[in-house]
């Protein structure tokens, strides 16, 4: 371990990879060296699960390494302008992708579709969005990796060209919570709770910027923890149309930690650890739904639209166009069909039923109460009784 997680170290092997060396700023070292420290701290890494923390870090740098490249030789990048794009934000799990689905299968919006936040530079074109070459092999390796193990899907509606989530741009700068998901690293997390996300968010704006220059469109963007970094989220962009996702917080609560569990043995041979993701997850659930309280009461002046969990379950086509009333955009019907094509092809319970339970954890609904009284005082959402 003492020559693993060298910060300089996989630095220098992403810039050796990429054959770049010039980053568009240094902001991502602060994060990078509080995460490699802390990383280090939890100890639980098999050999292979090691190899590919070290990995996922070497590409978040050979990524940024990239977009710095593609920007530099294109400056009129830093030109284009990122105009009141609409950002979906709330707890985890509560409706958050289901919700940027629909608004993306509007052609007049952009979306960060996953197969280009995996592979961002040169970025597509409004033609090639679809049908650019990086994208069809990713499609193909989603059709292998569904064949193999078709019930994964339950836990996320995802697909190489579905709208994925703005922390895979933040990895970039070294401030997303997907780091610190699977593995205890407190002090990594009291980072990103109370940190200065001021740069992951000039970061943020340049890869749109990137993006944009080569297929224009309004932004759809989404992510849930924009809820606990909204102050700088706003100032980002403070013309942002923000859309808040509701549900019961014990529900969501469930569902995220059997998320985590699922992923959470990727480092440590299969081996999650839940004492970590059953402490974790309550504290952040409630961060995430506490700072948007505070800030609606601080910023009054900043519409946002509530959006329902147990509504769109019911009536999605329903809640969207009360979405659409609220950003001002027209609800054609192409934009109907759209979504509901998009529906039917993907039910609920596609890939599986997702059954979780807050016992599974060692939690029940009592011992975590005292989180959400806040947010239950505020916003009434309908009991799941999970």
């Amino acid at each position: 371990m003492a020559e693993a997680l060298n910060p300089a170290a996989l630095i220098e092997r992403a810039q050796r990879e990429t054959g770049l060396t010039d980053f568009d700023s240094q902001s991502f070292r602060d994060g990078l060296s509080i995460l490699l420290s802390e990383a280090k701290r939890a100890d639980r890494f098999t050999e292979q699960g090691l190899a590919g923390f070290e990995g996922e870090v070497v590409k978040a740098l050979s990524d940024r390494l990239r977009v710095a490249d593609y920007v530099r030789r294109h400056p009129k990048v830093r030109d284009e302008r990122i105009a009141r794009p609409v950002i979906v934000l709330g707890a985890p799990r509560t409706g958050t992708t289901l919700a940027a689905n629909l608004l993306a299968t509007d052609p007049a919006r952009r979306s960060l579709l996953s197969w280009i936040l995996t592979d961002p530079v040169p970025p597509p074109t409004l033609k090639t969005l679809k049908t650019d070459p990086r994208c069809l092999a990713a499609l193909e390796r989603e059709r292998i990796q569904r064949e193999t193990n078709p019930s994964a899907g339950r836990f996320y509606r995802n697909s190489a060209i579905y709208p994925n989530e703005c922390i895979f741009v933040m990895h970039h700068d070294f401030k997303s919570l997907c780091w610190e998901a699977y593995l205890p690293m407190p002090g990594y997390l009291e980072f990103m709770l109370h940190g200065d996300m001021s740069t992951a968010y000039a970061y943020h704006r340049l890869f749109l910027q990137m993006l944009q220059s080569q297929a224009p469109g309004a932004w759809n963007l989404k992510m849930p923890s924009h809820a606990l970094h909204v102050r700088w989220m706003i100032e980002a962009y403070p013309d942002a149309r923000i859309v808040w996702t509701h549900r019961d917080p014990f529900a969501a609560m469930g569902s995220l930690m059997s998320l985590n569990a699922f992923g959470g043995g990727r480092y440590t041979g299969g081996n999650p650890d839940i004492g970590h993701l059953a402490a974790n997850a309550p504290r952040q659930i409630a961060e995430h739904v506490n700072r948007m309280i505070a800030f609606k009461a601080a910023r009054p002046e900043i519409p946002v639209h509530d959006l329902h969990y147990a509504e769109m379950m019911r009536d999605p086509v329903g809640e969207m166009r009360r979405l659409y009333a609220f950003l001002g955009d027209p609800f054609t019907e192409e934009v109907e069909q759209g979504m509901r094509d998009w529906l039917a092809d993907n039910p609920q319970g596609k890939w599986g039923k997702h059954a979780y339970t807050l016992e599974a954890f060692g939690h029940t609904e009592a011992s975590i109460r005292p989180f959400f009284e806040n947010y239950l005082a505020h916003v009434e959402v309908e009991s799941e009784g999970v």
